[in-house]
């Protein structure tokens, strides 16, 4: 009651409200500067802001940073995008290698801006940027699709590279909406497929990254961790509405081991812990994974504060628009 009466906060009152803090603090000229990674720019930090631009009705901000995007980044030969800028460095001499990730949060976001603000043109550029997706991201393993993290450098002689973080669920149920292809539910059902049997470790859990090979196992050119990437699988499976208890349940089991202090990975080969607390971002997924579990009875998400960097700010803005479409 109390509540009522002052007007309590709602998700996106609260979204709206860090938007503006999270635009100050990390956005420059269009470019969304990675503060925790030397400053540089990369697709996944376009594509997080453009969405969260698209959330706050913030028309401006997004045209700028879809400007940038296409000006620094769409420099492949195709509509795909580089995957990282760094400061001072010409765009001769970055890797022009994709981030599929960064491409399907672009895509995404500009489906969803041409549709709240009735620009056609974004949705036909997102569309150009799915058909090059689909013609260089997509491998079969099992007789199923599979998303590549990159065009390049991910498939071997014996097995694929993947990374389950970037199967973003949401993203792939509007663009069967939008584009019609039977490929995106066909890629959503082999992302659960794959959680369900990529589970290692005494936590059950699926690692950051994932050789996909004779059977699963932890990629072995990368630490065997549940960590900064893999936070995100449960955030996008919620936001997917692929909240079931069953397919949270092992972060749900490993989360509930935690109270005042949380890691922010897990060595799945040696069950050992980062002895660091995780940052709020990743704190605030698993708040919401405890109440999308029917864990918690209200998800007390943290604000942005001032030592949150751009991934965990991200994270965090990532779990209010998560917890808007849960609600």
């Amino acid at each position: 009651m109390l509540g009522f009466a002052l007007g309590a906060c709602t998700p996106s009152t609260a979204l709206d409200r860090q938007w503006r803090t999270y635009k100050q603090r990390f956005i420059q000229d269009g470019r969304v500067v990675d503060t925790g990674n030397g400053g540089i720019s990369h697709s996944e930090g376009q594509g997080y802001a453009m969405l969260l631009a698209v959330a706050a009705d913030d028309r401006r901000t997004f045209e700028r940073l879809w400007s940038w995007t296409r000006n620094q980044l769409q420099r492949r030969g195709d509509h795909l995008f580089i995957w990282r800028r760094r400061p001072g460095v010409p765009v001769e001499k970055e890797d022009h290698n994709n981030a599929t990730d960064g491409d399907l949060l672009i895509a995404w976001a500009l489906l969803r801006a041409a549709q709240r603000w009735n620009r056609p043109t974004w949705r036909t550029d997102a569309l150009a940027i799915l058909q090059d997706l689909k013609k260089t991201g997509i491998r079969e393993w099992r007789n199923r699709p599979v998303m590549l993290p990159g065009a390049a450098g991910f498939v071997h002689p014996d097995h694929l590279t993947l990374n389950l973080s970037y199967w973003v669920f949401p993203a792939l149920r509007d663009f069967y909406r939008e584009d019609g292809d039977p490929l995106w539910p066909a890629l959503s059902d082999s992302g659960l497929n794959l959680l369900q049997a990529a589970r290692f470790g005494s936590w059950q859990l699926p690692s950051d990254w994932i050789a996909a090979g004779e059977s699963l196992a932890p990629d072995p050119d990368h630490p065997p961790r549940f960590g900064y990437d893999a936070v995100r699988i449960p955030l996008y499976l919620i936001w997917g509405n692929h909240d079931n208890p069953e397919i949270l349940t092992p972060f749900i089991r490993f989360w509930n081991q935690f109270d005042k202090f949380l890691p922010p990975w897990v060595d799945l080969e040696a069950d050992c812990l980062a002895a660091y607390q995780a940052p709020r971002g990743i704190r605030n997924v698993r708040s919401l994974t405890l109440y999308a579990a029917g864990r918690n009875r209200w998800p007390a998400l943290s604000p942005l504060a001032a030592d949150d960097d751009y991934y965990s700010a991200s994270l965090t803005l990532l779990a209010h628009l998560a917890l808007a479409h849960e609600r």
